[in-house]
């Protein structure tokens, strides 16, 4: 099954999702996709009018830019995604946590989905992070 990790481009959420045989939709792969495309030829100019497009599908065009943008990137993987694990409660510098109302509209489309959620807080300790995947780990297994 397809999962999609928030925040995207966490690599323990990453990790955890491949080892228990899923595929994460991840940040990191659609970046990836991104710069191997040949339309896409230097930085800055990393958008193509598609992804406008995308992005104004998710938000409208009084929102940011950096919010669409993500949501471009984001939107499309929530879309194809059979369910979701949302890590809540991050240090700011864990992920792509620095945009709260990107996180608030990625949260939202997942719930408009419908798809299984598991919401996990970020692991302060030890204990904290065994719980968190345990019971990531039962979460995945669940939806086989």
């Amino acid at each position: 099954m397809k999962i999609f990790i928030d925040p995207p481009n966490s690599l323990v959420l990453f990790d955890l999702v491949e080892r228990f045989g899923h595929e994460p939709l991840s940040a990191m792969a659609a970046i990836q996709e991104k710069v191997d495309n040949l339309e896409v030829d230097m930085p800055p100019m990393n958008v193509t009018l598609d992804d406008v497009v995308k992005g104004l599908k998710y938000a409208g065009v009084e929102v940011p830019s950096g919010i669409r943008g993500r949501l471009a990137l984001w939107g499309p993987m929530i879309e194809e995604a059979d369910a979701a694990i949302i890590m809540d409660d991050c240090p700011y510098s864990f992920g792509c946590v620095g945009c709260e109302r990107s996180n608030i509209m990625v949260k939202y489309l997942i719930k408009r989905r419908g798809i299984p959620v598991l919401n996990v807080n970020y692991p302060e300790d030890e204990a904290q992070a065994t719980d968190f995947v345990a019971r990531t780990k039962e979460f995945l297994e669940g939806l086989q």
